[in-house]
């Protein structure tokens, strides 16, 4: 572990570069993601995402790159998409991918979702649940299952082209507390571009810091209830977001897996700026 990246924001950021907002062109990424890893902040970096959409173009990645498949074809798509990983060299360490739409009964997305796990279970695999319909109960299924031995995980949006795809605090906090409450690790995704919480000038969404996630996991995991959760998510005070991540530096990160963000130097700048990670660019 780098003394300059602490282990409480180990591999906390995947690399989404191929991704919107970013959009990055699959060489470019590749090129990116190298001197990510081999970065002196390359402890902060988790694994260059790619969608199964894209599997067929993947030949030109280097060797050893490791990789987590987003299931942008469904469910159905991510055992072709394995295979043609498999085929080229490529290692995968995760597989992320939403079973249901907002509004669906996310029941039978999960049931799909274990039954290509079961062979595959070298795998972390992250079911994406929205934050509608069924939540409750399909957390419930995925506890029974990571209990059951199966390396599966829940995975949320907080964000995206539309208002309502932003949770409110209170309703990210309720979601972050049940998993707690059923030791269920989970992985977020989209609009967590900055540390604090903050509005976009262009849409003028209100956006969740990922700062913000993280003192809120923290005080979570240390047993808070979601009124105390959810007022840590709604803070913009950088003294009382970045005192709890300070005082737990050292410590492993509790239930929350990471995030993906197509620029891993966005939050890696917050980071430096906000004194959690020391380092610089010139290194």
């Amino acid at each position: 572990m780098s003394t300059q990246v602490p282990r409480l924001l180990a591999g906390l950021v995947d690399d989404a570069a191929v991704f919107p907002p970013g959009s990055a062109s699959l060489p470019d990424a590749i090129a990116a993601h190298r001197e990510h890893r081999t970065s002196w902040y390359a402890d902060l970096v988790g694994p260059l995402l790619v969608p199964a959409s894209a599997v067929g173009g993947l030949d030109g990645l280097p060797e050893g790159t490791v990789t987590g498949l987003i299931g942008d074809t469904g469910v159905a798509g991510v055992p072709a998409a394995l295979a043609g990983l498999a085929a080229a060299g490529i290692a995968v360490r995760q597989v992320e991918v939403a079973v249901a739409r907002r509004g669906e009964d996310p029941q039978p997305g999960l049931a799909a979702l274990r039954g290509v796990l079961a062979g595959h279970r070298h795998l972390d695999w992250y079911a994406e649940l929205p934050l509608t319909f069924g939540l409750t109960a399909a957390l419930d299924t995925l506890a029974e299952a990571r209990a059951a031995g199966e390396p599966v995980a829940a995975k949320f949006r907080t964000g995206g082209l539309a208002a309502e795809l932003f949770p409110t605090p209170v309703e990210l906090a309720a979601v972050i507390c049940a998993c707690r409450d059923r030791a269920l690790p989970f992985k977020l995704t989209a609009g967590l571009h900055h540390a604090l919480r903050q509005i976009d000038p262009e849409t003028g969404f209100t956006h969740h810091g990922f700062g913000n996630v993280l003192a809120a996991t923290l005080a979570a995991a240390g047993g808070a209830e979601v009124d105390a959760v959810a007022a840590l998510l709604a803070d913009t005070d950088p003294l009382r977001v970045v005192e709890p991540a300070r005082a737990a530096r050292d410590d492993d990160r509790p239930l929350w897996i990471g995030f993906g963000s197509c620029s891993v130097r966005e939050p890696l700048t917050d980071l430096i700026r906000l004194g959690l990670v020391n380092g610089g660019f010139d290194r």
